[in-house]
């Protein structure tokens, strides 16, 4: 092995470690006013003790879809528009925060739309003119149920929730920041403190007051003592809490997940590299690409794990508690078991499939994150580590294996009808993959399946009740001892496991996603109706490669004799002399 063949592997890991580095720098705005400390004071907010931090990101991406704005060319971080909202109105109205996406709802408000050289975010003072028509179309759209809501419906009724939201947080009615400084006290919005004659009497409100009045007067000096002077007031009786939102912040800032992102995008780039260096006989850079490949995931992993395991601790939950929470360790069981698998066989696929779906089910909770808060308030009937620890994390993993399963079928399927990449023992390790997994998909979605129906006993009184989130999770295991079944029966065998675990992925998806947005049942705690579309896009895509993959074996390029051939040097036939 040569030398750059050698480094490679080292490279990536620097490549990976200053990708991390460069994820947080200490302050994600540079100025003499201490936003963070600013950012780091608690409030409530969503029945929970957040950072205000976490209350400015979460409301921003609310409004806008994204955490920061562009101001003049300069990137707004989420707690200084909070900070002009609240101390320079006038400034806080101009910008352009409220995303609307629906052309004809931008239309009927007066603007131009994106085709016609529009653009998708207005300002305060904008919409303020038609605040009435806004309010107008919203009670049209509520009094139709929301599974009827047309895309138009449900658009108006999302900007007016947007609105309503902007204006809470401008007259202080959320979140709560009055913060109980004595025993007996709760804490209490901004908003009917002010309508109170003891205003002046309570130090947190003159505290609150001295900051933002400093902020608006561009006081920077008077500004970061008030918010020193504030947190020395709380701090006696919040102090746990502050400690929690200091830790919080730096999660915000650090925003592990995303980094895992970019690191699984590393990741996949060099295993499909690798994978097609292993092709074309170039074995030395192959191995070298390989072990590259395994180092990055594993930082990817770890990095994963790390805000996994902050979740935990800021929540004192398990790491399942909503849709959003999830996608994360759905994605994260993908990648511990990949890496598993890689480890056994050391193909590459099993590498690249789990970074495919690391990356993919990231994405997917980056966007539920737009409803909100990830950490909110448990359901009350959710509300038992013990359930969440056992029957929620056991049955994720059983839809983690069977995604898994699923993905390397598509593998499987993809390259042996189009390349002969899967030729001599690359296609059975790929198949002997899938079949394992499949298996340890069913027994966790069959243990974890029976562990909700006690759970459901002991919550609703009854074990088993057809909801469908249940039909959702009985399938699942259905659908896995189906393809037990018929494989154990000589009925398939490598190909039709395939295509059947690839059926997979439409059932799990359907239990995972398409019972939450049917919005019926006991089990729909994270309705999201705007994402049927990608449901539909994703089951037809599994649908093409369920009919590429029924194409006849003797179509199939890695396993057809006169490919492989053709491809193999023919032995030499000695001539005789005459």
């Amino acid at each position: 092995m040569t030398i750059p063949q050698r480094l490679m592997p080292w490279l990536m890991i620097a490549l990976a470690a200053l990708i991390l580095a460069g994820a947080y720098s200490g302050r994600e705005i540079e100025g003499p006013m201490d936003w963070e400390a600013l950012g780091e004071i608690p409030v409530s907010a969503s029945g929970r003790i957040k950072p205000l931090d976490t209350y400015a990101r979460n409301t921003l991406m609310v409004i806008s879809g994204r955490q920061t704005l562009v101001e003049n060319g300069e990137r707004v971080p989420a707690i200084r528009w909070y900070a002009d909202v609240l101390a320079r109105p006038d400034v806080a109205a101009k910008q352009d925060i409220f995303r609307i996406d629906h052309p004809d709802l931008v239309a009927l408000l007066g603007f131009k739309t994106a085709q016609e050289g529009g653009k998708k975010r207005f300002s305060f003072d904008e919409l303020s003119p038609n605040f009435e028509e806004i309010s107008k179309q919203a009670d049209l759209a509520f009094q139709v149920d929301a599974k009827n809501r047309d895309p138009f419906q449900r658009q108006a009724l999302t900007l007016y929730n947007r609105v309503s939201l902007y204006l809470q947080t401008a007259r202080v009615e959320a979140p709560y920041t009055v913060p109980p400084l004595k025993d007996g006290e709760e804490w209490r919005p901004m908003f009917v403190m002010t309508m109170s004659s003891q205003t002046l009497d309570n130090p947190a409100v003159r505290g609150w007051n001295d900051i933002f009045r400093a902020y608006a007067q561009d006081d920077a000096a008077g500004f970061n003592k008030a918010v020193q002077d504030y947190r020395g007031l709380i701090e006696p009786g919040l102090g746990s809490s502050m400690k929690k939102a200091r830790s919080e912040v730096f999660f915000n800032e650090f925003k592990p997940f995303y980094q895992s992102m970019l690191l699984y995008v590393l990741a996949f780039l060099l295993a499909g590299a690798g994978f097609m260096l292993a092709s074309l006989a170039k074995r030395e850079w192959s191995k070298s690409l390989w072990n590259a490949t395994m180092c990055v995931l594993l930082i990817a992993f770890a990095v994963h794990t790390g805000g996994l395991i902050f979740r935990i601790v800021l929540q004192g939950r398990p790491p399942v508690t909503n849709l959003y929470s999830s996608a994360v360790f759905i994605g994260w069981a993908c990648v511990l078991i990949g890496i598993i698998l890689e480890k056994i066989h050391r193909i590459g696929l099993a590498g690249m499939a789990s970074a495919i779906i690391g990356f993919t089910t990231l994405i997917v909770a980056h966007n539920l994150a737009n409803t909100g808060d990830t950490m909110e308030m448990m359901q009350a009937v959710l509300d038992s580590n013990f359930w969440l620890a056992t029957h929620v994390v056991v049955v994720t993993i059983g839809y983690s294996a069977t995604f898994l399963a699923g993905f390397l079928a598509i593998a499987f399927i993809l390259l042996g009808v189009l390349t002969p990449l899967l030729r001599d023992d690359r296609g059975k390790a790929l198949s002997r993959m899938i079949y394992g997994v499949i298996c340890f998909g069913a027994v966790a979605s069959f243990v974890g399946t029976v562990l909700g129906g006690i759970w459901a006993d002991q919550s609703w009184g009854r074990f088993w009740g057809w909801d469908p989130k249940e039909n959702g999770a009985v399938l699942i295991v259905l659908m896995n001892l189906l393809i037990l079944h018929a494989r154990w029966g000589g009925m398939i065998r490598e190909r039709g496991v395939a295509v059947l675990a690839v059926c997979g992925n439409i059932v799990t998806s359907w239990s995972w996603f398409g019972t939450n947005m049917l919005g019926v049942g006991l089990h729909s705690y994270g309705f999201i109706d705007s994402a049927i579309f990608y449901m539909l896009l994703f089951v037809s895509s599994q649908l093409v490669v369920m009919a590429i993959g029924l194409t006849p074996w003797k179509h199939w390029r890695s396993f057809n004799p006169k490919v492989k051939a053709k491809r193999e040097p023919q032995p030499r036939v000695q001539q005789q002399p005459a």
